[in-house]
């Protein structure tokens, strides 16, 4: 299974203030962890939403709106994408990681990927087909 670990935005993190060296060399580790148990896809932090846009859809009519985004507590700072077993073994995996936010409450939300399996008959086999040359074509990237 996969599963997209999201890190939420703290104040700071959306003030642009980067992490102290304590805490990249302890994330650093967790992350070297997490590869050495083969279950790390992909990790990244996110700059602040006011360096960001979003594009809201309405109909066929498209409008950009430039961040910063208020809700704080709902914006995503950074992000794992893990193959585990379970949810049970994400969570073990998030009870580990370092606070990402020190000295403030910090947030981690664990959210299931789709897989073809899901979406039933509908993902015809010329929509996998397609996943599959688009999966290739990434990986070659």
């Amino acid at each position: 299974m996969r599963f997209m670990i999201i890190v939420k935005a703290s104040t700071d993190s959306e003030a642009g203030v980067l992490p102290s060296e304590e805490l990249m060399t302890a994330m650093g580790n967790y992350n070297e962890e997490l590869a050495k148990a083969g279950i790390l896809i992909d990790c990244d932090g996110l700059q602040p939403s006011s360096k960001g846009a979003r594009v809201r859809f309405s109909g066929e009519q498209r409008t950009v709106i430039d961040g910063p985004f208020a809700q704080t507590r709902e914006l995503i700072a950074g992000y794992w994408i893990w193959e585990v077993k379970s949810k049970q073994e994400a969570i073990d995996w998030v009870k580990r990681c370092p606070n990402p936010m020190p000295g403030t409450d910090a947030e981690i939300e664990i959210r299931p990927v789709y897989s073809a399996e899901d979406f039933g008959e509908e993902f015809t086999p010329e929509l996998r087909e397609q996943e599959e040359r688009v999966r290739a074509q990434v990986k070659k990237s």
